[in-house]
This record gives C-alpha cells, sequence and structure tokens, in this order.
C-alpha cells in the first residue's frame, strides 16, 4: 500500500469503528451516516488487502490484521493530532469559522434559525454567509473558500457531496386587503394583477433553462417554474404581465404594499415572508415543478468531524423548518 494513496480520514473512521465496534455509534461519534462510515471501511479494505472487521452478532469484530495494526495506528493517530495541535471537534467548546453560500431567501428561511442553534450548542463557532449568486461559485468550493452551497442545483460534479434539505412548490404572495385575496386564486387573476418575480441571473450571466452552470454545478438562477407559467397561461389562452424581476426576495414586501401586484415565490419563502401580517400567501393557481433545497460540500470534506456536524445541523434544521410549515 503506497501512503501516497491514502485518504487519513479513513485512518479516523478506522480509529471510531475499533473503539465502539457499532458502525452507527462509530457514525454519531464522527457526525457521519451509517453509510458513509460504511463507504470509508470499503475504500481503506481496499488499501489494506483485509476486512479489517467482520460483522457478528455482538457488533464489528476487528479481524487479526486490525487489532495487529491499532495500537501503532491509535498512538500515531494522537501523535499526529499532538503535533499539529489538532484538537477533537467539540461544538460547545469549538472556536470554529464555517462559510455557507445561500442566497436572500435561504437565509431567510433556514440560515436564521440555523444561527439559533448554533448560539446553543456552539456559542463560539462563528459562522459568515456569502452569497450563492457569485459566479463564480464552484470555483469557491474548490478552493476551499466556501464550506458549504445551499441551495437548487440540477447538477452537481462527481467531486462534490450532496444532500437534500427540503422541498417546495410555489405560492403568491399579494397584500392584505388585495381585490383576489378573499377567494380561490385563479390563472385569470395573474393574467388581470402585474406579476413580481425573482431572478438571480439572465442570459448575460450564461444562465440557460432557468440555470446557471459553472465547473459542472448547475445552480438556479430563476426562483419559479417559468415553463409552468407559460403552459398555465397559454391553456388559458391569457398572457401574464411580469412588471418586475428582483435578485433579492427582501424587496417583494416593500413592492407589495399599496399596489394590487402579485408575487410568486417558492411555498417556503412565502410563509416566511407572510409572518410579518401584512402579506397574505395563498396557493398558487397553477401546478408547478417541486424543487429541492440541496446542501452541496467538497469531497475532501467528507470525513471532516466539524463539517459533518456542521451538514448534519443544517439538514436538522431543515427538517424542523418543513414539519412546521407542512
Amino acid at each position: 500500500m503506497s501512503i501516497g494513496r491514502t485518504d487519513l480520514n479513513l485512518l479516523k473512521v478506522f480509529e471510531a469503528v475499533y473503539e465502539e465496534r457499532n458502525l452507527i455509534l462509530a457514525g454519531k461519534r464522527l457526525h457521519l451516516s451509517q453509510s458513509a462510515v460504511s463507504h470509508a471501511l470499503r475504500r481503506l479494505r481496499e488499501l489494506v488487502g483485509d476486512e479489517l472487521f467482520i460483522r457478528t452478532g455482538k457488533g464489528m469484530e476487528p479481524t487479526g490484521r486490525s487489532v495487529a495494526m491499532a495500537p501503532t495506528l491509535l498512538d500515531s493517530l494522537r501523535r499526529i493530532q499532538d503535533t499539529l495541535g489538532v484538537e477533537p471537534f467539540v461544538p460547545a467548546h469549538s472556536k470554529r469559522r464555517f462559510v455557507i453560500a445561500a442566497n436572500d431567501h435561504v437565509t431567510e428561511v433556514i440560515i436564521a434559525q440555523l444561527s439559533r442553534a448554533l448560539l446553543k450548542l456552539a456559542p463560539a463557532v462563528d459562522l459568515v454567509i456569502r452569497p450563492s449568486t457569485r459566479l463564480d461559485l464552484a470555483e469557491q468550493i474548490d478552493l476551499g473558500r466556501i464550506d458549504l452551497a445551499i441551495g437548487i442545483f440540477s447538477q452537481v460534479p462527481p467531486r462534490f457531496s450532496s444532500c437534500e434539505l427540503m422541498s417546495q412548490e410555489e405560492s403568491i404572495l399579494m397584500r392584505r386587503g388585495h381585490p383576489a385575496s378573499r377567494r380561490k386564486l385563479k390563472v385569470a387573476d395573474l393574467a388581470k394583477y402585474p406579476l413580481v418575480t425573482l431572478s438571480v441571473g439572465g442570459d448575460e450571466e450564461g444562465a440557460v433553462g432557468g440555470f446557471i452552470v459553472e465547473r459542472g454545478l448547475a445552480r438556479q438562477s430563476e426562483m419559479f417554474d417559468r415553463q409552468a407559467l407559460e403552459r398555465a397561461f397559454f391553456d388559458a389562452q391569457a398572457q401574464p404581465r411580469v412588471r418586475v424581476t428582483v435578485p433579492h426576495s427582501l424587496a417583494i414586501p416593500s413592492l407589495l404594499r399599496d399596489t394590487d401586484m402579485l408575487a410568486i415565490v417558492p411555498t417556503l419563502l412565502a410563509g416566511a415572508l407572510a409572518r410579518s401580517g401584512e402579506l397574505i400567501c395563498r396557493a398558487s393557481p397553477y401546478a408547478s415543478g417541486r424543487e429541492t433545497i440541496c446542501a452541496v460540500w467538497h469531497g475532501r470534506d467528507e470525513f471532516d468531524v466539524g463539517h459533518a456536524w456542521l451538514r448534519d445541523l443544517v439538514a436538522k434544521t431543515a427538517r424542523t423548518i418543513e414539519r412546521t410549515l407542512d
């Protein structure tokens, strides 16, 4: 086995499984899923040329090769940590800084609640939010300047890992007291009243079909299902008027205030913006596609314990938010 081929993160997985003798417990210790731990063990077995652990009724029993290599290996890991000054990631005491890329829609829906969870669980951890609308998003992830990108992606390159966080459809926002607020919306209402839509990039930024592709990463640029909207109006033999297109969701309340415009926005964002009481949310009168918000990160961070802990917290936060809106 060549040391040049070895991902040292795999040795941390070996340590956890050897000491816990259980894949689930090892995963919890590393903040990884059981499948991720199994995948890491498979890679390590291929490198070493030994099974290393055998599944039994009592858990994961180490092989003779595993028992022989464990003392030296575990001692070496601790020496490396001591030499580099690397301490185990303990959320309550960590002073780590994480950088997340997100648009203002995701920031409004997820990041605010994530920040509150961090204050409780990891008060010394700092969180920096960068705009996911920047054209070099994939490059920034490649360079290690962004730890996690949260958004809607239609294509994720193999060098990146991803997980689904939550899904949503579209809703219609309007001011309280709007003429159409007392009844179920119809497509004809969207033809009668001017529309506000969200778009963070157009043709000039290289957007195609509502997505911008850069270094293999395709992220959503239009925050509404244009094809579904056009199909609904074609069937109704009507023509929509998109009067205002904005790149920032937080501009929507002021645009709708004192006007009869209607805004087409993602359902989770609609709920967040309607909480103030001056706007009301209604179901879309046409069927739109259901979009999934995902977290994306570089594969090199897969077994970083602190990074895995953050991903797990983001996923838990998203599930909590989704349950409250069901």
